[in-house]
């Protein structure tokens, strides 16, 4: 029958005294920070710009359970629990801004990839001196504003003097009109979103396959396997991990969308508010409408919390699969 020990003998028989195993963890974090000070020194403007416009604004959350005043502030407004939560659930046009939320951010994904990806694969097939035009070709949308998107997309789309229109014209038939007619609409926006967004993923994906060591190409070429073969049994499985992570990051945006597009794009027109309005343009037009600051906070809080539920849940998904794939 094994002697039990007493503890204070333990501590005592250990040699180590408190709080040494924790000076001790303390000093191999000093010991590493001095080895790397360069690094952190250069990683400090990144580090304020995350705590100034990420961490500290997070102490406004509590206006998401108050019903906020300007003259009393955030501190003095008086708590109302989850009242700003469900106004935002009871109103008559809830389920139809979540749903196009949904609906939108799933399409933007799932076409958005897809996209990206095939466009990346053919870019991986052309000279190197054709590459880099393609390349600024495609990513030149990337920069520029929704609000400018908004005017190209006008032009196009206006009745009277728009491109399509009068192309329409031109061949005998009616002219449409676009603004009031809500049903092309899902289309029109997918199109213009993935005009603007496809050159960003493509140029991530294409750097993926860049990367990729020439011999397995080399190898399937010798075996007599086509550009098709290569690209669904080299290329795709190899570029798995990140194709996996852009999907989880996008996944965590899917009850975020993107506001720009969905209000400068269909020029706020009301009569497209039931095929166009997702959750950010339903809350900035009761935000300037109405003044409810606390049902725009509870709102976003809402939509961040989602996101992170999703993103975990997406993960964990993914690592009970392919642990190797995953992100943490």
């Amino acid at each position: 029958m094994l002697n039990k020990v007493p503890l204070a003998e333990q501590r005592a028989g250990s040699g180590a005294p408190p709080g040494t195993r924790r000076r001790t963890w303390i000093g191999r974090e000093l010991h590493h920070f001095r080895n790397n000070r360069e690094l952190f020194l250069l990683s400090l403007p990144g580090l304020l710009y995350k705590l100034i416009f990420a961490y500290i604004p997070m102490i406004g959350l509590i206006i998401a359970f108050k019903n906020y005043r300007y003259d009393l502030g955030i501190f003095g407004s008086k708590w109302v629990g989850l009242d700003n939560f469900r106004y935002l659930f009871t109103t008559d046009t809830a389920w139809r801004i979540t749903r196009n939320t949904v609906l939108y951010n799933t399409a933007y994904i799932l076409v958005g990839t897809s996209a990206a990806l095939l466009l990346a694969i053919l870019m991986n097939e052309i000279k190197a001196k054709w590459s880099k035009f393609y390349q600024t070709a495609l990513f030149l949308p990337h920069f520029l504003s929704w609000v400018l998107v908004g005017y190209v997309a006008y032009a196009f789309l206006n009745h009277s003097d728009g491109f399509i229109n009068r192309t329409l014209e031109s061949f005998g038939l009616n002219p449409v009109s676009w603004y009031q007619n809500a049903g092309p609409w899902p289309v029109i926006l997918i199109l213009v979103q993935l005009w603007k967004v496809v050159g960003f993923n493509t140029l991530i994906y294409f750097a993926g396959i860049i990367g990729i060591n020439s011999e397995y190409y080399e190898a399937a070429r010798i075996d007599g396997a086509t550009k098709r073969q290569m690209a669904f049994k080299i290329t795709i499985p190899l570029m798995a991990p990140i194709i996996i992570i852009m999907l989880i990051l996008s996944i965590g945006n899917m009850f975020r969308g993107d506001f720009g597009l969905h209000y400068f794009i269909p020029n706020n027109s009301g009569f497209l508010y039931g095929s166009t309005d997702i959750i950010d343009t339903y809350v900035y037009r009761a935000l300037r409408e109405v003044g409810n600051v606390s049902m725009s906070a509870a709102t976003g809080f809402y939509q961040s919390v989602v996101g992170l539920v999703l993103v975990l849940t997406a993960n964990g998904i993914v690592r009970k699969i392919d642990s190797d794939n995953s992100l943490w």
